[in-house]
């Protein structure tokens, strides 16, 4: 099996990187847009090699990783399809809601496969996590807890085009939560405030949100992200239910110092970021998606699925400048 990436940066080498160590991948295509990039980035991962172009990656590839911009999203995928190539796309597939959805008809049009990449959802933990919450195990489910927080602010340069809070850091929640619950989310209220660097202001966005989110079912989740926490990295969901209640992202590296006596401090190797805490997330991602290549399993990120976390997110939006809640219209997902 020869898997093809496109887009070399940091997310899309890593990728590559994951890919090259399956076994049951044979070899790992690269391509980037900017000169030399591919070419440098292969010289440095064994068992891959670059190709020129966007028509060679597909020509000679049996399945492709998306990991470039999310503006390039929609046309690259369009070639995909167009190829007859089972892609795994980065979040978001496009930025637009309309867009989306004219692009969700597409591929289901085409019957290609296509996953997108919400890393939470090929997490060990958060997979056993939803499959307890879903056989019953937590009972009914009261309330979802989610808190993520990146270590350090992203690169300034990247707000302008970063689509916000929403978008960009709480679309990961926006997607696991309702996942996890099994509901459709009727109602969102958002709020949020620059505390971290005024650049956010300046780029008409906030760096740190908190999320209500009602369920059809009664149920609540609140969801918090944040663009700096000096301890390092932390990601945590809690699911409390009528039988039980449970939590992903509490290790020995959650960069959290408990108060009570023998509770537990913040270690010397706290996650530094998204790639450390989430690394069997993104090894399991690749490998199921290398058995969706194959036809072994079933899409576990399905497209149309990530029309509910992007409708959420502009509610979200919508929320947060009008200071009210928002009603919500479930996306239909089958």
């Amino acid at each position: 099996m020869r898997i093809g990436v496109a887009g070399v940066g940091r997310i899309g080498t890593m990728h590559a990187t994951n890919l090259a160590a399956l076994d049951e991948v044979d070899e790992v295509l690269l391509f980037d847009p900017v000169p030399g990039r591919a070419a440098r980035a292969s010289a440095g991962l064994p068992g891959t090699r670059s190709v020129a172009d966007l028509d060679a990656l597909l020509t000679a590839s049996d399945g492709v990783l998306l990991a470039t911009p999310t503006t390039t999203h929609p046309a690259l995928l369009r070639a995909a399809i167009a190829a007859g190539v089972p892609a795994l796309c980065e979040k978001p597939i496009a930025s637009d809601l309309d867009e989306m959805r004219a692009l969700v008809d597409e591929v289901e049009a085409s019957g290609v496969e296509v996953l997108v990449g919400f890393q939470r959802r090929f997490d060990p933990a958060v997979s056993e996590l939803h499959r307890r919450v879903r056989a019953g195990e937590v009972g009914d489910v009261y309330l979802v807890r989610a808190l993520g927080n990146d270590a350090r602010p992203p690169d300034l340069g990247y707000l302008p085009n970063s689509g916000g809070i929403f978008r960009d850091l709480l679309i990961h929640d926006l997607d696991a939560v309702p996942w996890l619950v099994g509901e459709p989310v009727v109602e969102v209220y958002a709020s949020g405030s620059v505390l971290v660097d005024r650049a956010f202001a300046d780029a008409d966005d906030v760096d740190n949100a908190v999320v209500l989110l009602k369920f059809a079912g009664g149920a609540h989740a609140t969801l918090a992200g944040g663009r700096h926490d000096p301890l390092g990295y932390d990601h945590r969901i809690e699911v409390l239910g009528s039988r039980d209640s449970l939590a992903v992202g509490l290790d020995p590296r959650t960069p959290l110092t408990s108060l009570e006596p023998g509770g537990p401090r913040v270690a010397a190797d706290a996650y530094p970021g998204f790639p450390e805490r989430f690394h069997r997330a993104y090894l399991t991602e690749v490998a199921t998606f290398a058995q969706v290549v194959a036809g072994t399993v079933a899409n576990p990120s399905p497209a149309r699925e990530s029309l509910i976390s992007l409708r959420l997110a502009e509610a979200c939006e919508q929320s947060r400048r009008s200071g009210a809640p928002v009603r919500v219209q479930a996306e239909v997902i089958a």
